[in-house]
């Protein structure tokens, strides 16, 4: 007789659900709340902004991407990942409005204040 025989139904549903979350080796965590990360009004704002245009292509809480690269501590580097340019506010600013190689362009959409508000946010990574 097995271990798994050996014990309760329900104790064993529970094992084999921890076996797996323990092999599935998952990075994922709960989205924490604007609160839980101490996010300010414009930081909050921008990331609506980044929820609504940036996150079916990147990941916000991992250096890993999805179309595009991860953006987890994009302004804590000195250098932007793909392209070389310098990871400050005027080259991300240019980017968010114009585009870069497979990313489109979003100064037709976005407005000043909310590219603002989206840079906040993205500083919080």
């Amino acid at each position: 007789m097995t271990f798994l025989n050996r014990i309760s139904p329900y104790l064993r549903v529970s094992v084999v659900m921890l076996a797996i979350l323990a092999l599935a080796g998952c990075d994922a965590e709960r989205r924490k709340s604007d609160a839980e990360l101490g996010l300010n009004l414009q930081q909050a704002e921008g990331r609506k902004i980044y929820d609504n245009y940036c996150d079916k292509c990147h990941e916000p809480y991992s250096s890993r991407g999805k179309k595009g690269p991860g953006l987890k501590g994009v302004f804590k580097q000195q250098y932007l990942s793909l392209s070389g340019l310098p990871a400050n506010d005027d080259r991300l600013t240019e980017i968010v409005k114009f585009g870069r190689a497979k990313m489109e362009g979003f100064g037709q959409v976005m407005t000043d204040q909310q590219i603002k508000d989206l840079l906040a946010y993205l500083h919080t990574l």
